[in-house]
C-alpha cells in the first residue's frame, strides 16, 4: 500500500512531500481505477451507505446539494447498462453500480445551472475516494454530456428529463492486483501566475 510518506514521482525522480501516514492522504494517494471485480463478494448496504455519506459531504454552490443518486444491484439492469456503454462493459461482472446524477430542479438557475456538474463531480471523487478506503473497487465512465450515453442511462432507468446522469461508477471487491498511477508533476503547478 502507497503512504503518504513514499509517493515518489517514477517519471521525473522528484518526491512528494514527505509527511506522517494519514489515512485520508491514503486513500486518496493509492485510489486507483478498477475494473475487474471478484463476482462472489457482495457489497453490504452499511458500506454502500458510508460510500454515499462521503458523496453527500462533497461541497456544492450556495450549498444547494443537486444531486440524486441511483443504486443498482439487480444483474438484469447492470447487463442491460454494460450493452448501452462502450466504456463501462464492466458492469456485466460488477456487483453494484452507483449512478450519480443531477437533480437539475435542484440546481440553480440561468447561467449558474451548470455549476451541478462541478458538485455531482465532486461528490463522484468523494464516492470513489471512500470506496478506496473501504477496500472497494470502483471506476468512473463517463455519461454527461455525451447525449447518446445520457439517453442509454435514461432509457434503462427511467429517468425523467430534470435527472441528468453524471456517470456510472461500477463497484466491486478488486479481483487480481491493481496498482495507482504517481500523477505527481510539479511541472504541473504555477505559483501567483502563470
Amino acid at each position: 500500500m502507497l503512504t503518504t510518506t513514499s509517493c515518489n514521482n517514477s517519471t521525473s525522480g522528484d518526491s512528494a512531500p514527505a509527511v506522517e501516514s494519514n489515512q485520508a492522504l491514503d486513500a486518496i494517494y493509492t485510489r486507483t481505477s478498477v475494473r475487474q471485480y471478484d463476482a462472489s463478494r457482495a457489497i453490504a448496504k452499511d458500506t454502500v451507505d458510508m460510500i454515499l455519506r462521503a458523496a453527500m459531504s462533497a461541497p456544492t454552490a450556495v450549498n444547494r446539494q443537486p444531486w440524486a443518486f441511483v443504486v443498482i444491484d439487480k444483474r438484469e439492469i447492470l447487463d442491460s447498462l454494460a450493452e448501452g456503454l462502450p466504456y463501462a462493459k464492466m458492469l456485466k461482472h460488477a456487483p453494484l453500480a452507483i449512478i450519480p446524477c443531477g437533480d437539475l430542479d435542484k440546481a440553480l438557475e440561468g447561467d449558474g445551472q451548470a455549476f451541478w456538474i462541478q458538485d455531482v463531480s465532486a461528490a463522484t471523487e468523494n464516492m470513489l475516494i471512500a470506496a478506496n478506503a473501504l477496500g472497494v473497487g470502483a471506476v468512473w465512465t463517463a455519461v454527461y454530456p455525451d447525449e447518446s450515453r445520457i439517453d442509454a442511462v435514461r432509457k434503462v432507468l427511467g429517468m425523467p428529463a430534470t435527472i441528468m446522469p453524471l456517470a456510472v461508477v461500477p463497484m466491486g471487491y478488486p479481483a487480481g492486483e491493481h496498482h495507482p498511477k504517481d500523477k505527481w508533476k510539479p511541472e504541473n503547478i504555477h505559483y501567483n501566475g502563470w
